[in-house]
């Protein structure tokens, strides 16, 4: 379990800026208030690592420059319809990254890295997939619907979806690291 929590841990603190992004906005309805509170988590988090010396994972470093980016534009041009489409673009880069094979062992303790790798590469590609997914869904919600609208159902989906995901995979990994461990335990008798 405690595995479990150190993965998610991981997952919501790469995450926090986009969900601190749409609480605000949520409340508010104040777009450069909201993406500015964004940005600013999202160099805090990078700068708080450097401080403690702490080594900044690529996909941390790509979550920077992209709501750094996204962000400027968005304040640049006060244009609503660029926030909604911006994390369509969002998902389908990281969705590139994720097809790299690999990429979820940050995210595993060593035990399940050593017995499940096989396991792992196939849900780094089911989270490409899903960010592919969630790319083309963001696009359709953002151009039918207000941005209120907008906000409040992908700020769910986006936690729900990534959620039973993150859950399916920890069962299916610990159900057949389980399994695996087991037949290389010899039977006692």
């Amino acid at each position: 379990m405690r595995n479990l929590f150190a993965a998610s841990k991981l997952l919501l603190l790469d995450m926090a800026s986009t969900f601190l992004f749409l609480v605000v906005f949520l409340l508010t309805k104040n777009l450069p208030l909201s993406v500015v509170l964004g940005m600013a988590l999202g160099v805090a988090q990078i700068g708080w690592q450097l401080v403690r010396k702490k080594p900044i994972d690529t996909m941390q470093w790509m979550s920077l420059f992209l709501v750094l980016c996204f962000g400027a534009m968005t304040l640049i041009t006060n244009d609503p319809r660029f926030v909604m489409l911006k994390p369509s673009m969002i998902y389908v880069i990281v969705g590139v990254v994720m097809l790299k094979p690999g990429w979820m062992n940050r995210y595993l303790p060593p035990a399940a890295v050593a017995v499940v790798p096989d396991i792992a590469f196939i849900f780094g590609f089911a989270w490409a997939a899903l960010m592919f997914f969630s790319a083309a869904l963001n696009v359709f919600v953002a151009l039918n619907f207000s941005i209120v609208a907008w906000s409040a159902f992908m700020s769910v989906y986006a936690v729900v979806s990534k959620a039973g995901l993150f859950l399916i995979g920890y069962g299916t990994m610990r159900y057949i690291g389980a399994r695996r461990r087991a037949r290389l335990v010899p039977a006692t008798v």
